[in-house]
């Protein structure tokens, strides 16, 4: 277990040294410029400006300038706000995102818990078909699209809820609906399908003809079989609502991470780009790295080994 740890830390640095440099030149050979009315500015105001960012030096110089300042947490200084550090930048607005990621990914997971194993228990009945339409309507419906739609009938045309802001746990319920909608279906999918094979395993019949309890014998054997192959969609999940927090953060007006990395994108504000995205694939190589641990440790029947992958 040490070996398999050290390892995937390993791979996890390296991922993110990747992402790095290539999030870096990339920024470079974009088109644009990231200085704001630059028609305007002499050309010795253009070298000064220059100058601040660390612009005029040679390419090589500020990747590995990038690259030194990043592993002591410092990702520069904003091209959109004024002498605003990019770590400061990220810091103050990455509460919001957190928050609703993790409200989005319980409220998905569990709901999609509950109403897969339903489906699995009324096979056949139109609860089974029911509740297969709206996993399918969940995985279809994009997030922005469901956004604008909760925002028009719930908030709009209901007045139930605030349409957009950031004032309080009312305002997170729109969004949170809208993350947790494809988490939620793609849960409901997995869990009746894998359920639906636990019920009709032998040990299941073996069970009823001991005489257990239906209950006794859904969430003893047959939910907790279901459950273990659903840590591994965990992480993807997880990852589609980050990057589904990008466009329902700007939809609610969340003072977000999301809503700050489209604004970079815009701005040209390049620090804040390759900060962010640097953000993003640390994340996700923790969900993932957590979803393998926690798979390993659950499933008993997998030995993680250091020769494995």
């Amino acid at each position: 277990m040490v070996r398999y740890l050290a390892r995937r830390i390993f791979y996890l640095i390296l991922t993110l040294f990747i992402v790095t440099t290539v999030t870096f030149f990339l920024m470079k050979i974009m088109p644009g410029t990231p200085l704001t009315n630059e028609a305007k500015l002499s050309p010795s105001e253009r070298n000064i400006v220059l100058q601040q960012y660390g612009l005029n030096k040679p390419v090589w110089q500020q990747y590995i300038s990038y690259i030194v300042n990043a592993v002591h947490g410092n990702f520069g200084t904003s091209f959109q706000f004024s002498d605003q550090p990019v770590s400061y930048l990220i810091s103050s607005r990455i509460g919001p995102s957190l928050l609703l990621g993790l409200q989005a990914i319980i409220l998905g997971v569990f709901g999609g818990i509950v109403f897969g194993s339903i489906g699995a228990i009324k096979k056949g009945t139109w609860v089974d078909t029911t509740t297969t339409i709206i996993s399918i309507l969940g995985i279809s419906i994009p997030s922005f699209v469901l956004s604008i739609l909760l925002q028009y009938f719930v908030a709009l045309k209901w007045g139930m809820l605030p349409i957009a802001g950031w004032s309080g746990f009312a305002y997170t319920i729109l969004p949170t609906l809208a993350l947790a909608a494809l988490p939620f279906a793609e849960s409901a999918r997995f869990v009746r399908t894998e359920m639906v094979d636990v019920l009709s395993d032998d040990y299941i019949e073996l069970a009823r003809a001991k005489g257990l309890s239906k209950f006794g014998i859904i969430y003893h054997h047959a939910l907790r079989n279901s459950l273990i192959p659903l840590v591994t969609i965990v992480g993807p999940l997880a990852v589609n609502i980050m990057t589904g927090s990008l466009v329902v953060e700007n939809i609610f007006a969340i003072p977000g991470i999301g809503e700050q990395f489209v604004n970079s994108i815009v701005t040209n504000d390049y620090p804040t780009i390759m900060g962010l995205t640097i953000l993003y694939c640390f994340m996700l190589c923790v969900v993932l790295l957590i979803t393998d641990i926690v798979y390993g440790l659950i499933d008993p029947r997998i030995r993680i080994t250091g020769k494995k992958g």
